[in-house]
């Protein structure tokens, strides 16, 4: 009797894998089989970060998963002539065990621990992969229980300010209010970013689970994801996920059999940079213009219709799962200094290999850009890397020895930020580069504050009198003069980080390099 198996083949939904042919492949795919009268199981799961390799489809073997990669439409055909169905790695686009690819391999996988090898929309999946534990474990615990576990964790923000999450949460829990809120800033802005997109529409539930533990660990019953505008796919498995927890009782009333109450409901932002600042973004979810609030108060005492409300960003609700599941001791043990934990850092720009990689905090920009990117992808020196956003400094290579922690970059003046990174090489125009700082900055403000809004158009005005005048020495020099004490005014007068970052780009450039602007190096500083 002939016995037939069913062959589990993955091909990814994530936004990356999509924009390259993924639907293509994934039903060339199925049609190829149907063909052959070979029987498939198509799971569409996330991404596995290895962005350079998409899309990276994957076969089940006994062995593990067998990657093939950058598959094309055209290429189906010849994976099943070549037997990839049946485990065989000898065709072309093969890669071997995904597992074992150095890239992956190297990376210490906390947050994004299924990223990729679950379907992330099944909840069957993500409790069959660790999913849920914290959660069970937070329903036995009282609320000062959960957040001193946090708070010993020695989690900080991930969206930029690093700002310690169990303090932030003490406050809330702390103050005294009929109604508190959950909000989770998924306006993921900053150009070369996208590790918050990768959770939400890898893993959601990770993000789900987390913004409950938070809900429980403060007294808060409601929550929002304000999720960028950007992201349809995002915003749909944010959707479709929030249903099926709903559905079963890990949602709404009676979480998970208990008395607690947690409802979540995704807000779908309007397009403005300046949304991704936290209390801009309430104003946005509260219906009004996204301008920028006056602190205090704080929004721990009066945040989202004036009540106390935890903003967190989407790494940092996404990292609490498993710090409620494997203890604060467990999550400690990685980082260095005061930034504990794992960094996802996001490589992107002139790189040759771009995605995303989780490491402990304390690997150098060196490796990262090198070891894990291969270099430019151009194949020409790098002479820039800009960490942080498109407000983080630029950073030459004398700095890139310097270990990726939050102190030790604001010791150099730069910021970590959300972990993006974009590597520029050397046909780069640092003088373009801060331009473009000064005129992004013009065209997001939100207008609220005067250094903001005027200072960066001014600055605009400033950089192209620099780059016009770049033969005449004496009056670059005035201008850079000027340009110094416009960047002061905006890092000292600004109301919120949006005016008051926007010098660190700029004033990195004309530090690290000054010929860029038509100065010699040994007038730089003194200008």
């Amino acid at each position: 009797m002939t016995v037939f198996t069913t062959v589990r083949i993955y091909v990814p939904a994530d936004s990356a894998a999509l924009a390259l042919g993924a639907d293509d492949v994934a039903a060339a795919i199925v049609r190829e089989a149907a063909q052959r009268g070979i029987a498939i199981e198509l799971v569409r799961n996330g991404t596995r970060g290895l962005l350079y390799l998409e899309p990276l489809v994957e076969v089940a073997t006994a062995n593990g998963r067998i990657g093939f990669a950058n598959v094309d439409e055209a290429d189906v055909a010849t994976l099943f002539d070549a037997g990839f169905h049946q485990g065989d790695s000898s065709h072309a686009l093969a890669v071997g065990l995904v597992e074992q690819i150095a890239y992956l391999a190297r990376q210490t996988r906390l947050t994004f621990a299924r990223s990729g090898i679950t379907d992330p929309l099944s909840l069957a999946d993500y409790q069959a992969h660790g999913g849920y534990r914290g959660l069970r474990r937070a329903l036995t615990m009282t609320a000062a229980d959960i957040v001193a576990t946090v708070t010993a964790s020695g989690l900080r923000g991930r969206g930029g300010a690093a700002f310690p999450t169990g303090i932030k949460w003490n406050t809330v829990l702390r103050a005294q209010a009929p109604q508190k809120y959950i909000v989770c800033n998924a306006d993921e802005g900053d150009s070369g970013t996208f590790a918050d997109r990768i959770v939400m529409e890898s893993d959601p539930f990770v993000l789900i689970e987390g913004m409950t533990i938070a809900g429980l660990a403060v007294g808060a019953s409601h929550g929002y994801i304000y999720v960028r505008s950007e992201y349809p796919h995002s915003i749909a498995a944010l959707n479709a996920a929030i249903g099926s927890a709903t559905r079963a009782g890990l949602l709404g009333a009676n979480i998970g059999g208990s008395s607690s109450t947690f409802t979540l409901e995704v807000r779908k932002a309007a397009g403005a940079y300046i949304c991704g600042e936290e209390t801009a973004l309430l104003e946005s979810i509260e219906g009004k213009r996204g301008v920028v609030r006056a602190k205090p108060p704080l929004p721990a005492l009066a945040g989202l219709f004036g009540q106390p409300t935890v903003i967190n960003n989407v790494l940092s609700l996404a990292s609490v799962p498993v710090i409620l599941d494997k203890g604060a001791q467990f999550y400690q043990d990685f980082g260095m200094g005061r930034s504990r934990g794992t960094l996802p850092v996001q490589l992107a720009g002139n790189i040759k290999r771009g995605g995303l990689i989780e490491l402990a905090f304390g690997v150098t920009l060196r490796e990262i850009v090198f070891d894990y990117g291969g270099g430019s992808a151009s194949g020409r020196p790098i002479k820039a890397i800009q960490v942080g956003g498109p407000l983080g400094a630029y950073l030459p290579e004398s700095q890139w020895d310097t270990p990726l922690d939050y102190e030790a970059f604001a010791a150099l003046w730069a910021v970590l930020g959300h972990g993006g990174i974009v590597v520029h090489d050397d046909s780069a125009d640092m003088a373009k580069l801060a331009r473009y700082a000064m005129e992004f900055c013009a065209v997001e403000s939100c207008g609220k504050c005067t250094p903001c809004r005027i200072g960066s158009t001014r600055g605009v005005e400033v950089i192209d009198k620099i780059r016009s005048d770049s033969e005449r020495p004496q009056q670059v020099t005035q201008q850079v003069i000027l340009l110094r004490s416009l960047c002061d005014t905006m890092l000292n007068g600004s109301l919120c980080a949006m005016g008051g970052m926007t010098p660190f780009p700029v004033l990195s450039a004309l530090n690290h390099f000054p010929q860029d602007f038509g100065l010699p190096a040994s007038d730089v500083q003194a200008a």
